[in-house]
């Protein structure tokens, strides 16, 4: 279901999930990720904790504990395993719960293993449970029991493995079942952005990308973000491409407006689409309550996807609210939007 989501709205510049099929964006991504904690903008203290276990595991010439992280998309889970693994000075092996379909896909990946290695699962909440129960006994004992032979024949082989690190990363902790998640001996939740760190991230980017920004254009840019180090940096480089056709390259609050305006997306982070949704409900229905299914039909979209995609961006904005009878404008949505807001909702 979440592919599909993802495959519904690629083309949306503010969304922040990345696409895997866009090798160029994936180069991009992957060139302005920092490399080391010291260079890591945000998640203050995330940061001091790791950099402690790291410091201590380093000490005692042991692997760092199972690491676990959570939170939405783009907010660096992936930037912070890679960080992780060199800090600790170790290799880091990728791949991700809905690549891992057999079992042997897993025991082929662990019996590879070198010693202090890190291991990168992404959205680790969609491993299927047959493969989970196999990854216990190699967090806990770092051991992988193999079934050999079928029925009264069968026996179990149990192949020792080297101390490694499973780094896992899921945008719903709550899809995590509770034995695997207490395997891991560091929780970390990675919060949305400040827009100064926002800024502070546009700016070292902008010096990677050999792009001439001012502090007022990135601080424009920041405010649309989302909150988000992805988006944030995918806004710039658009505004970078229309800087470098219609202002020699040089990024100023002027170019930084009109490359956003040109990509339909306001001040607080919205494009056409989410200002569609807010529009349809405040002219269709006054401003709510509509059911999920009544606004999807009105908007023609698949119910998950205003779900999933579109709704918790607006609620976190403050310009949708979730109530028993269906989803309802806000004051704030009505002032955003320039519209009047009728006298029977200002109650």
């Amino acid at each position: 279901m979440e592919e599909e989501l993802q495959n519904e709205c690629p083309d949306r510049i503010v969304e922040p999930q990345i696409d895997g099929e866009n090798a160029e964006e994936t180069l991009l991504e992957n060139t302005l990720r920092p490399r080391q904690l010291s260079d890591f903008v945000g998640q203050n203290q995330i940061k001091e904790n790791l950099s402690i276990a790291i410091q201590a595991a380093k000490k005692r010439q042991e692997s760092l504990e199972h690491v676990l992280l959570c939170g939405n998309p783009g907010l660096g889970k992936t930037t912070l395993a890679h960080i992780i693994a060199k800090e600790m000075e170790s290799k880091i092996k990728m791949t991700s719960g809905p690549a891992l379909e057999k079992v042997g896909d897993l025991a082929a990946i662990l019996s590879n293993m070198q010693e202090g290695e890190v291991l990168f699962i992404d959205e680790i909440h969609r491993l299927n449970k047959t493969i989970e129960e196999v990854l216990y006994p190699a967090l806990e004992d770092y051991a992988l029991d193999i079934i050999i032979g079928a029925g009264p024949a069968a026996r179990v082989i149990r192949i020792p493995l080297p101390r490694f690190t499973l780094i896992g990363a899921t945008t719903k902790l709550s899809l995590l079942s509770a034995p695997l998640r207490d395997r891991f001996g560091f929780h970390f939740h990675l919060n949305f952005y400040e827009e100064n760190e926002i800024e502070k991230i546009l700016e070292r980017n902008a010096l990677l990308l050999e792009v001439e920004s001012a502090e007022d254009a990135r601080r424009m840019i920041a405010k649309s973000s989302r909150r988000t180090p992805r988006v944030a940096n995918r806004l710039l480089k658009r505004v970078r491409d229309y800087a470098q056709i219609k202002n020699n390259g040089l990024i100023n609050t002027d170019t930084a407006s009109e490359a956003l305006k040109m990509l339909t997306i306001d001040g607080y982070g919205l494009d056409e689409i989410d200002r569609h949704l807010l529009k349809t409900l405040i002219e269709k229905f006054n401003g709510g309550p509509a059911g999920l299914n009544t606004l999807s039909a009105a908007i023609s979209e698949e119910m998950e996807t205003i779900e999933t995609v579109y709704e918790p961006f607006l609620i976190q904005l403050g310009f949708l609210e979730r109530t028993a009878r269906g989803r309802k404008a806000t004051p704030a949505a009505y002032k955003h939007l320039g519209c009047e807001q009728p006298k029977n909702t200002l109650l």
